[in-house]
């Protein structure tokens, strides 16, 4: 969004956060994350909707399995990881390839340049686990010097703006959902590589019901729909943090798509295939992934009204 498109105060309260956005980024890396494992350690401690999403997510996901007390560890882990985060992003401001190594160190990188050598653009599957905001910059500053990402706008454009800003320092080309398939269906075929971010609820009509971390969970049907359609390599890829302070950035080998021929098959088949290595990833680093989105959302049944029957004249059993 340009400055021209903002209205005064919006742009006023835009460099007032990309000021301290920047002051931030002058902080330490490990100092930091120092900083934000105490913020985090307090916030939660805090009774907070957010924080309460995220308690009741790892209970449905690891309560048969897990102790109470045990969960609650987990969720105070979470919380610090994402204050840890708070700290990080700022540093896409001083990214460059004289410090990566600060930062970053790859694993894998060659199953990236496979994918790429095909000429069919790629699919980056992936999901809100980690440190994707870093994850995104450094591939697309060290591999991937035209690629895109699909990213959801945040309601308050002032930080949407900054976060746009940061998301696309090297080029990132930044798609909206609103502009849809068509972005990135030329994407691909320009030979570029588009990130995917597969772990968000949808509305039923844009997805297909898969098991995800025990639940039915409802997930976007479109990375299917787009690698079945035009043979788009996907490739997983995450970030897992190390003891010294750095991500470890892990290409996967690409997968390999199931094809029956069967369309209504092929979509879900391969959906839930995507589902499950993401739930792989969270279950090996649960505190790395966004367990405060409310993923089940969109239930896979119509609950009927309390007094359906009455009114249907039938006698409530």
């Amino acid at each position: 969004m340009k400055s021209s498109d903002m209205g005064f105060f919006s742009v006023v309260i835009y460099r007032l956060i990309f000021a301290v956005v920047r002051l931030m980024s002058f902080i330490p890396f490990r100092t930091g994350q120092f900083l934000g494992r105490l913020l985090g350690r307090a916030f939660a401690m805090i009774p907070m909707s957010r924080t309460r999403v995220s308690l009741d997510n790892l209970r449905h996901a690891f309560g048969d399995h897990m102790e109470a007390s045990e969960i609650e560890r987990l969720n105070r882990r979470v919380v610090m990881h994402f204050g840890e985060m708070l700290f990080e992003v700022p540093h896409i401001l001083r990214l460059n390839p004289k410090n990566l190594d600060r930062y970053v160190i790859f694993e894998n990188e060659e199953n990236l340049l496979n994918a790429m050598d095909k000429g069919k653009g790629f699919f980056l599957l992936t999901a809100h686990f980690g440190n994707w905001e870093l994850m995104s910059v450094v591939i697309n500053m060290c591999f991937v010097p035209n690629g895109a990402a699909v990213a959801r706008p945040i309601d308050f454009s002032p930080a949407d703006r900054v976060i746009n800003d940061l998301r696309s320092r090297f080029g990132v080309e930044i798609i909206t959902k609103d502009q849809g398939m068509r972005n990135i269906v030329k994407a691909v075929r320009d030979n570029r590589g588009v990130g995917i971010l597969l772990d968000q609820n949808v509305d039923w009509y844009s997805g297909v019901f898969v098991e995800f971390l025990s639940r039915q969970a409802c997930v976007n049907k479109g990375l299917a729909l787009m690698a079945l359609r035009k043979g788009t390599p996907v490739l997983p890829a995450f970030s897992v943090k190390q003891p010294d302070g750095r991500y470890r950035i892990i290409f996967e080998k690409e997968v390999n798509l199931l094809i029956t021929g069967d369309r209504t098959r092929d979509i879900e088949e391969n959906t839930a295939l995507f589902t499950g290595i993401i739930e792989t990833y969270i279950r090996r680093y649960p505190d790395h992934w966004f367990w405060f989105h409310k993923r089940w959302k969109t239930m896979f049944y119509c609950p009927l009204p309390g007094d359906y029957f009455r009114q249907s004249g039938h006698i409530d059993p």
